[in-house]
């Protein structure tokens, strides 16, 4: 009789035996099931993790220049990039906030304009939410929106709520920047009004350095006021992992020279939410690695006790004529029938407790955690199962490869 329809008859006629190795097999896939899923969404969250978090870069040299910036912004290593060009600048139809303290010495402002300093300090950004103060919440965007890299072309700028409140200004309104030369005038429209947690100095300043005069416009509007100035005073690069940021490094060594430059890696928000969500996923894959190991080593000391007690089975099938090899096969073919239908009652009862274990594991890092039963998860868990299947066999197997029918039907009588 073909071995595989005789380990069909055989899973039949031990009814009770066969449900008891199916239960372990539905505990095991559901477990593995668990863990595939597991390291999926550490992997997406991860993945969006990066993505949204990243990590910050700040870049400071002599020689760095918009179109340095350009080039460093235009690796694939980088996802974002702002470049940074600080001016000063004169206003038009515009009060300046000016410090109430009293300037020592008794200088006026006179001195100040003749050195060609505005009471404006106008940062040309391209993406300001890269901005250290805007990315984690020193600044505030109280209404409206940033300037982002959308605004390239465009005459926009952020004002200050202390600078908006003692003007009347909100947004959409129009404010003219002049040069500090006075020889350039640009009319910018408001499209934001931030907020700088940063009080007033406790001693006199000139009014460039106060943070309520602080403007925010587009790189090339700050390079109109000013088309003399190209060096930047920094540049912000986002990448997605420390790992990448000293990629980065090296590219930015070889566009600036190896000792001429300030390379600042700022990857605090990546430990805080990244770094967990490794360690789930890496937990996620010691922790399927256990289980399939546990139930290989489960299942073949069952059915070692199961091939014990069908010695005189196996012994008349020896005595027939039929080879070894064959009886090996028939038992791997038995547990492999039962571990495909494991495989779907696991992914129907893994959807019960997945969301409870992702939410308890990853919930607060990085939002929700989706996780669904796929395919290839089926796939994975399916693989080891029969995986398991054969090795949960082969073990046993050296037993049967030893049996001799002689041996074995003395001894039953």
């Amino acid at each position: 009789m073909n071995f595989v329809k005789r380990a069909g008859r055989s899973l039949r006629a031990r009814k009770s035996k066969t449900a008891v190795v199916l239960g372990i097999f539905v505990v095991i896939s559901t477990l593995l099931l668990g863990g595939f899923l597991l390291q999926g969404t550490a992997a997406r969250q991860e993945a969006d993790a990066q993505r949204d978090i990243g990590v910050d870069v700040t870049v400071q040299s002599s020689g760095l220049t918009s179109e340095v910036a350009d080039r460093i912004g235009a690796s694939p290593l980088v996802s974002r990039y702002n470049p940074l060009l600080v001016l000063t600048a004169g206003a038009q139809g515009l009060k300046p906030l000016e410090s109430e303290l009293p300037q020592p010495g008794g200088k006026g402002d006179d001195e100040d304009k003749g050195k060609g300093k505005g009471p404006l300090a106008v940062n040309g950004v391209k993406d300001s939410g890269l901005l250290l103060p805007f990315s984690y919440g020193s600044n505030k965007i109280l209404t409206g929106r940033a300037i982002t890299s959308a605004d390239a072309g465009r005459k926009v700028a952020m004002v200050e709520q202390r600078l908006a409140k003692k003007n009347g200004l909100k947004l959409g309104d129009t404010i003219g920047v002049k040069s500090a030369d006075g020889q350039r005038t640009l009319q910018t429209k408001i499209v934001g009004i931030y907020q700088d947690a940063m009080p007033g100095p406790a001693q006199w300043e000139h009014p460039s350095k106060l943070p309520g005069n602080v403007l925010y416009v587009p790189v090339a509007t700050a390079r109109e006021l000013s088309p003399g100035t190209r060096h930047l005073a920094e540049a912000v690069f986002k990448v997605g992992s420390p790992e990448l940021a000293k990629q980065l490094h090296d590219e930015v060594e070889k566009l600036l020279g190896a000792e001429s430059f300030e390379f600042r890696v700022n990857d605090k928000a990546y430990n805080d939410q990244v770094r967990p969500i490794q360690q789930v996923g890496a937990f996620a894959g010691l922790i399927v690695w256990l289980i399939a190991l546990a139930g290989a080593l489960i299942l073949a000391l069952i059915l070692a006790l199961q091939i014990r007690e069908r010695r005189d089975e196996l012994g008349m099938l020896l005595a027939m004529g039929e080879k070894k090899w064959k009886l090996i096969a028939q038992h791997t073919a038995e547990v492999a029938a039962i571990a495909v239908p494991a495989v779907l009652l696991a992914a129907v009862i893994g959807q019960v407790p997945a969301p409870f274990v992702g939410e308890a594991l990853l919930s607060g890092r990085t939002g929700a955690p989706r996780m669904t039963v796929g395919l290839a998860d089926l796939g994975k868990v399916a693989g080891i199962g029969l995986g398991i299947s054969v090795v949960a066999t082969a073990l046993p197997g050296i037993g049967v490869l030893r049996l001799h029918p002689r041996s074995i039907l003395a001894s039953g009588e």
